[in-house]
């Protein structure tokens, strides 16, 4: 079994490289960063459904149903509120500024350390969850198939890691925009023929799979306990902010908007894609379930799986060893379609953000040769990094994945989002150069205090309210921190 999906592998890397070679010819400095500004708005929605959805959606999310149930859906419900912030609000902002990177919209605001705080924030927090998001490509590869052939783990990441590197060196967001619409495709039918295949092994129809699965618990989308992480108004809030954040305040998956035309297409794109991500995301739940009842049907024991937190093994263990071949092969496809979809984008923006924001690349540049010199190193160096956080995770797997990039992007989305607000709903100013990054330290610190003792002092679980209020503390402290400018001072 192994040679045969390694053989799938291969022949999907092969397409993908034959994209790159497409997209990449004629690539200049311009079409790395902003793809030249002419991908066809619908082209950016598509494939920005598998950006969204990556590896974690792929497995955490129909292997937490086991725990959660459909609670993840009031999440969802949330998003379809974040996607019209961003298309409403944020995207105007960008397109008024013709920003490459959003985060320059903090050094015109503020002042340039601003700006570097808040790309700081977003490479630090994109780097780290886009590493887990692949990790998780790489450890079920690894489980399934190249621990089969006593391959290491660090090398299966080299190699994974090196494929995106080269297919993403010469064009950047504009390969990832066209590649990510190929990525997509795999995904979602890996989904929808996993669902068909257990269906017909099952032997249910859609009532009758509903059904079994209500009977067994795992259809509640509302929690109502308030002490719960998941009670449903802490679902939907976070969803909002998670998706504002995540999304809006993210240069990975603004940069794919700014690539549009104009504005309207953008928001266009922002819209489209938002309908379609919430009925994806309901069938990955509904997919959940299934495996559930698929595997109670069939004596397939995963009470090891779910006590030990490893809720991302059950849809693998099902594909891998029990639905046969095709299933098999379908979802390690769509697996890798999902990782890849994920990380190349992140390649790109981190890249963008580090030229633009830290080294302020422009400032000092001595032509356009000279530019491709400092992105190619820097598209280089952050792939090492990338690779590094993957190694070192692999020693500390031991929980659903979709939980812990929604705890790290509480920690480092929040003082982006209360930086984001107080820019754009405050004509104050900051009385000290430095106080942006320290209140960004600060702000993380005690909510993640306030996190560890809540359940301790009043029985309460923080869940994905987080985000809302790091974001809402770290306001606070910018407003304690700031003054309110003289009349001639704000008008200049």
């Amino acid at each position: 079994m192994e040679n045969f999906i390694f053989a799938f592998f291969v022949i999907y890397t092969g397409i993908l490289f034959l994209v790159t070679w497409l997209t990449s010819r004629k690539a200049t400095n311009a079409t790395y960063f902003t793809g030249n500004r002419r991908s066809p708005w619908f082209v950016v929605a598509y494939g920005m459904i598998g950006a969204s959805l990556s590896g974690v959606t792929f497995m955490s999310v129909p292997g937490d149903v086991a725990n959660t149930q459909f609670t993840y859906f009031a999440v969802v419900l949330g998003y379809i509120l974040g996607y019209f912030a961003i298309a409403f609000i944020l995207l105007p902002l960008y397109y008024k500024l013709n920003l490459v990177s959003i985060y320059q919209f903090l050094g015109t605001r503020f002042d340039s350390v601003a700006q570097k705080s808040g790309s700081m924030l977003f490479i630090i927090s994109r780097m780290v969850g886009s590493a887990l998001r692949m990790y998780l490509v790489i450890y079920v590869l690894q489980f399934f198939i190249f621990d089969a052939w006593g391959i290491p783990i660090w090398a299966t990441a080299v190699f994974m890691i090196l494929i995106i590197f080269l297919y993403t060196f010469k064009a950047g967001i504009k390969t990832v925009v066209w590649t990510d619409l190929l990525q997509t495709t795999f995904l979602l039918a890996a989904m929808v023929l996993s669902i068909f295949l257990i269906h017909k092994e099952g032997s249910w129809g859609f009532s009758d799979a509903f059904a079994l699965m209500k009977s067994e618990g795992h259809t509640k989308i509302f929690d109502t306990d308030w002490k719960s992480h998941t009670h449903y108004l802490k679902q939907i809030l976070g969803g909002m902010f998670i998706t504002i954040t995540m999304t809006g305040l993210d240069q990975d998956m603004m940069q794919k908007n700014l690539t549009c035309k104009n504005l309207k297409d953008a928001q266009k794109n922002m819209l489209t894609f938002s309908g379609i991500l919430v009925i994806v995301n309901a069938f990955f739940l509904y997919l959940g379930g299934l495996l559930l009842i698929y595997a109670q049907q069939k004596g397939i024991d995963l009470s090891h799986l779910i006590a030990s937190g490893q809720t991302d093994k059950i849809f693998p263990t099902i594909a891998l060893q029990h639905l046969g071949l095709g299933a098999a092969a379908l979802f390690v496809i769509g697996l890798i379609a999902a990782g890849y979809s994920s990380a190349d984008g992140t390649f790109a923006a981190i890249t963008t953000s580090f030229c633009f924001d830290i080294l302020d690349m422009k400032r000092w540049s001595k032509g356009e040769a000279h530019e491709t010199r400092i992105r190619r190193w820097t598209h280089f160096g952050m792939s090492l990094v990338f690779l590094a956080i993957i190694i070192v995770f692999s020693q500390f797997h031991n929980d659903s994945l979709i939980r812990i990039l929604f705890k790290i992007a509480g920690y480092t989305y929040g003082p982006i989002l209360g930086l984001f607000v107080f820019g754009m709903y405050s004509k104050r100013k900051i009385k000290r150069p430095y106080y942006v990054p320290i209140v960004s330290i600060i702000s993380p610190t005690i909510i993640y205090f306030l996190a560890k003792m809540a359940p301790i002092w009043i029985g309460y679980q923080f869940g994905f309210e987080l985000i809302l209020m790091n974001g809402a503390l770290t306001l606070l402290l910018l407003y304690l921190g700031s003054y309110k400018p003289e009349v001639n001072q704000v008008n200049s």
